[in-house]
């Protein structure tokens, strides 16, 4: 599951657990015919919800809240609620849907947006992600956060100039913020400004010398330029200062692996999953250093574990079709690539399907 951003976290545990949820007087209205009383058993109902979010019992809590919602289904917080447990729960397309529920009912609510928006990101549906965004920062134009998530997505989408617009306009708004430069020194790696971005970097570092997003970033600017001893001194620096960080670790893992350095990339994935044993991603890395040393048997262990674990990851059965193509496994190959086909169709991921094509023709 993907940590949920800190902003949104306390935006929406504040919602639950504050008492922050109203009774609509539309309910109220209806309420007062009614032979129970309805605004009573939705107050009982969202104090149920809290005390089982406090539990940590979200399944349960969802559950409640949706009978409160049933009850009164113009409360746009109680959707908004629903939305955030849903997210904790990893299910973002049920999120999404609770979040596009409340806007139906607050439509100039900055927050649903930037939450709808993180939603659609997870579910890789990006340009309404995009779209959603930019409806919180026209509604908040002074929120840093919206441009920080906006940033993010439109680096997703290989927009590096407007990533790169995006930095502008965070540092107008806060010129000491770390994430715009971080998502600036990485708009203009991914954008192949090579020289420019190693400058801004060392710039950066000047302004930021704790910061180890910015010094891996460098380090890929140096391979690129062919300063393979630069690059390592800095990777070095990074691990002996985080040496226990998964997230750390599995950078440095995917910087090694583009660099086909794959002993030393799968010696650091290896460390995140003794760090980190649910980390996807580094399985995932472990995987595809397997593909590149055509350990065809490693990677169908590998992959197979993963589609089990994460049956809705359509990049896992790719990679899975592609283990058994090494190994020579056509039907079995075949039957992964039309799981990869049908959920990168529901991401709506054009270049998912057109890999899925292109090895289908293959085998």
């Amino acid at each position: 599951m993907k940590r949920i951003p800190h902003t949104l976290s306390l935006l929406f545990l504040s919602l639950l657990l504050g008492g922050g949820v109203y009774i609509s007087p539309v309910t109220a209205q209806t309420a007062s015919s009614s032979p129970r009383n309805t605004r009573q058993q939705v107050a009982e109902l969202l104090r149920q919800g809290r005390s089982l979010v406090q539990a940590k019992d979200y399944s349960s809590a969802i559950s409640v809240y949706e009978r409160a919602a049933s009850l009164d289904n113009k409360n746009a917080k109680i959707f908004s609620g629903i939305g955030y447990l849903q997210t904790l729960l990893g299910d973002y397309d049920a999120a999404a849907k609770a979040y596009q529920q409340a806007l139906g009912i607050d439509r100039d609510n900055p927050a649903f947006y930037h939450a709808l928006g993180y939603s659609l990101a997870n579910l890789g549906d990006l340009d309404n992600a995009a779209t959603a965004y930019y409806y919180a920062i026209r509604l908040q134009p002074k929120s840093v956060n919206h441009y920080i998530a906006l940033g993010v997505v439109l680096l997703r989408q290989k927009e590096y100039q407007k990533a790169a617009d995006v930095y502008q306009w965070v540092v107008s708004l806060d010129p000491n913020n770390q994430q715009a430069h971080e998502i600036m020194g990485k708009a203009l790696l991914d954008g192949e400004k090579t020289a420019e971005a190693a400058d801004f970097l060392r710039k950066s570092l000047k302004k930021f010398p704790a910061n180890n997003e910015l010094r891996l970033q460098l380090a890929s600017a140096l391979l690129f330029q062919g300063d393979l001893e630069g690059s390592t001194q800095l990777l070095k620096q990074v691990e002996r200062s985080e040496p226990n960080d998964p997230k750390i670790q599995l950078k440095i893992a995917i910087l090694l692996e583009k660099q086909s350095r794959f002993d030393e990339s799968l010696r650091f994935y290896r460390r995140v999953t003794f760090l980190d044993p649910r980390s996807v991603e580094a399985q995932a890395g472990i995987g595809r250093i397997y593909l590149a040393q055509q350990d065809y048997l490693g990677a169908v262990s590998v992959y197979e574990n993963l589609a089990a674990s994460s049956p809705d990851n359509p990049d896992i059965y790719y990679n899975l079709a592609l283990s058994y193509q090494g190994r020579s496994k056509v039907e079995e190959a075949k039957e992964s690539l039309s799981k990869a086909r049908k959920l990168y169709e529901r991401q709506g991921n054009s270049q998912g399907i057109r890999q899925v094509e292109e090895l289908m023709q293959k085998l």
